[in-house]
């Protein structure tokens, strides 16, 4: 069970959203790339970056502190991105920047051929962000709601070639209420690709919960506002995760 801390971006520095509300975010840290540090210190073994300005923007706005922080992790463990991709040149150049995964969300959705492009040209790279709210797919930074069926779209973009699914419960995020634990495993049952989970992550509860049914598909898990506020300690979670399934 990876637990992958994220570090999402606005305006170059480290925040943590409330159900995606960019008018309630919390600043963690002025410098991402010396907090990309201090998790692979930690412990961790994948990061999770958001370019939240680029996720509204529907194109880059936080690539320098993006390439920061490859720069500072370098080869040691991989690194995913998701916000404001939306096409195949910048999806390309992070990639050759050090990025091991692109996730891409409200592009997928709106646009399944670029996906399909994507997954061709870039085989084993591609991660599709599912963001949802009891069982339908949000779309623009989560500000709306589609009619797609979570299940529905997860099968379909399994069969175009996406490596695993990120599916976040986006009335949990940022909340402290808790992973909504069996929405994601109905997910991962009915996939055959990982799923990684997030929204809500609290404590170590929910580590334990999760490890619990990680048979079912699920491969990880993001780690958001509860590793910033000290209601988890990352450290201690990853090696609890570790020991209860044999590592």
């Amino acid at each position: 069970m990876l637990l992958i801390p994220a570090i999402d971006l606005k305006e170059g520095h480290c925040v943590r959203l409330k159900q995606g509300d960019m008018d309630q975010s919390t600043t963690f840290s002025e410098d991402p790339a010396a907090m990309a540090r201090t998790w692979l210190d930690r412990g961790a073994r994948r990061l999770h970056l958001v370019d939240l300005d680029g996720a509204f923007a529907g194109q880059p706005k936080n690539e320098v502190a993006i390439r920061k922080i490859l720069r500072q992790v370098g080869s040691e463990v991989d690194v995913q991105l998701g916000g404001g991709i939306r096409d195949l040149d910048t999806i390309e150049r992070y990639l050759d920047a050090g990025l091991r995964y692109v996730i891409i969300g409200t592009a997928a959705v709106k646009n399944p051929g670029f996906l399909q492009d994507a997954c061709t040209a870039f085989g084993g790279h591609i991660i599709v962000g599912l963001d949802a709210r009891e069982g339908k797919v949000a779309t623009d930074g989560w500000s709306k709601l589609t009619r797609h069926d979570v299940l529905d779209l997860g099968k379909k973009f399994e069969d175009y070639g996406v490596e695993s699914i990120i599916y976040t419960d986006i009335g949990r995020d940022g909340m402290l209420s808790g992973i909504n634990i069996e929405a994601t495993v109905k997910l991962a049952q009915a996939l055959s690709i990982p799923v990684i989970a997030s929204g809500g992550l609290t404590n170590m509860q929910d580590i334990e919960a999760l490890c619990a049914v990680a048979d079912a598909g699920i491969e990880g898990v993001i780690c958001g506002r509860a590793i910033y506020t000290g209601d988890l300690d990352f450290a201690a979670a990853q090696t609890r995760a570790d020991e209860l399934q044999g590592q």
